[in-house]
């Protein structure tokens, strides 16, 4: 079963393709998405990887949590299940 892990921390200069060959040594990624900003196309500092399996992403959590890239300690842990929105909504407060 694939499990997604969020990386966080990252330089604006990390490239997916970056990603993939840190990740790949720790067993077969499903996707990667670079999150960027919507208005100017500009990485935001994080990203998700979805690794095949749960072995393949507790292993890559171990071995690159806190680890250099590109000049920064990234954060990698277990992604959080996405939140439910409402429609319409875009995380601002209405009031």
């Amino acid at each position: 079963m694939t499990q997604k892990v969020y990386v966080g921390n990252l330089s604006y200069n990390t490239t997916e393709s970056t990603l993939r060959t840190l990740f790949a040594e720790y067993g077969e990624i499903e996707s990667v998405n670079l999150i960027t900003d919507r208005d100017t196309g500009r990485p935001k500092g994080f990203a998700f990887v979805e690794m095949a399996t749960e072995q393949a992403a507790s292993a890559a959590i171990s071995g690159l949590n806190g680890k250099s890239v590109d000049d920064r300690e990234i954060k990698v842990d277990k992604a959080n299940p996405p939140r439910e929105r409402r429609s319409g909504d875009r995380g601002r407060s209405r009031w």
